[in-house]
């Protein structure tokens, strides 16, 4: 099979390409490019591999006034930087020893040897530069019919490295299909190895499940990795069933992994999942608004346009409720609107914290009456009410 080699860059690299050839070493695209282009989808971060060694890639580069950054030479990676844009490339690898993390590798030079390291047959696809694939392990066909497959025996993959666990669901979600459900064979591997994710870092955990939310519809995987008692152990107390509600409401917008984690629920999630105190404190507002405030008008007020819609969406998707074009429209009311009441009107009456309870039972009243009632009229009523 033959892919379109513009797709991948082509007139930038084609130079680079020959300067390997006369060089003597062999220069191939690889991975998630390949996949990618093979499944329809655009050819994001441009990966190469070759049998040169980094010293030999670093005088190819000089020999012909490439600028490279060395990004990680003792595992085999320089990246070039050519017409603006940076390319690494990674001499062919094998593992000597792995720990269930991190592996041992020497340098080498057989396409084979450097496809049976890596982790699913779809992400050992190699190209030319005429973008003639080749396919050592039989990932072509895989990723034609969008099916996930660990590289031999699933259980020895994952013992390798326990992250590949995360990463087989995160790549279901975005490449595998739906109704042909997940891989067996590699489901009972990662149900039966799930401890070993207890060496793996909460940051690197964190950073696979928010890829994993941000597929198009990461409800099928989730509901595996729940089934199997993997989303419970990186998780506690989440909840896969209410992402698949979510998925449906959301419709024209954008995927949110926020959101989703919002929805999931779970323990101790910032701790959990090292996320960054911005992105916590978003989950938290997204899930105490959607718990806890009944009127898109107050989603919007709180939180503006798309932070509100988000939190309603979390609302209706916990409810089971459809969600209408009449709620969108009062949340992007209630992010352009503002109180007529301010701390000021309540000064001297209220001060220190009794003022702030005071200014929040005021808007509390202007959000009740859909924010349709004057400054005085809030006024009075507050008086109302002692």
């Amino acid at each position: 099979m033959k892919i379109d080699p513009t797709a991948l860059d082509i007139q930038t690299l084609a130079p680079l390409f020959t300067a390997f050839e006369e060089a003597g070493a062999r220069l191939l695209y690889v991975g998630g490019c390949i996949r990618n282009a093979v499944m329809g989808g655009a050819a994001t971060d441009i990966d190469l591999t070759s049998d040169a060694v980094p010293d030999q890639m670093r005088r190819i580069a000089q020999a012909h006034g490439v600028r490279v950054v060395d990004t990680g030479a003792d595992h085999g990676t320089l990246t070039f930087l050519l017409g603006g844009k940076s390319y690494e490339i990674t001499t062919f690898r094998q593992d000597v020893t792995t720990d269930g993390r991190h592996a041992e590798v020497v340098f080498g030079t057989s396409l084979e040897q450097d496809a049976a390291r890596r982790d699913f047959t779809m992400n050992a696809l190699y190209a030319e530069a005429s973008g003639q694939v080749i396919d050592p392990l039989d990932g072509l066909a895989d990723a034609q019919a969008r099916r996930l497959r660990f590289i031999g025996e699933p259980q020895a993959r994952i013992a390798e490295d326990y992250l590949r666990i995360l990463r087989f669901f995160r790549f279901w979600a975005w490449y595998g299909d739906p109704l042909e459900g997940v891989d067996a064979q590699a489901l009972a591997a990662c149900a039966a190895l799930q401890s070993g994710l207890e060496r793996i870092s909460k940051e690197r955990i964190g950073a696979e499940l928010l890829k994993l939310l941000a597929a198009a519809d990461p409800a099928p995987a989730l509901a595996a990795m729940e089934a199997a008692g993997i989303l419970g152990r990186v998780l506690p107390g989440a909840s896969a069933r209410s992402v698949s509600l979510l998925v449906d409401l959301e419709r024209e917008h954008p995927p949110d992994a926020l959101r989703r984690l919002a929805c999931l629920g779970g323990e101790a999630v910032q701790e959990r999942l090292r996320l960054s105190n911005v992105q916590a404190r978003q989950v938290e507002a997204l899930r105490y608004h959607g718990q806890n405030t009944s009127k898109a008008l107050a989603h919007g007020y709180a939180l503006g346009a798309a932070q509100g819609w988000s939190s309603w969406l979390l609302r209706a998707a916990w409810m089971e409720n459809r969600v209408t074009e009449t709620e969108q429209e009062a949340v992007r009311r209630g992010a352009q609107s503002i109180c007529p009441v301010s701390a000021a009107d309540l000064m001297p009456k209220h001060q220190g914290p009794a003022l702030g309870e005071a200014l929040k039972r005021a808007q509390d009243i202007w959000i009740a009456r859909d924010m349709q009632i004057t400054k005085d009229e809030i006024l009075v009523h507050l008086d109302g009410l002692g």
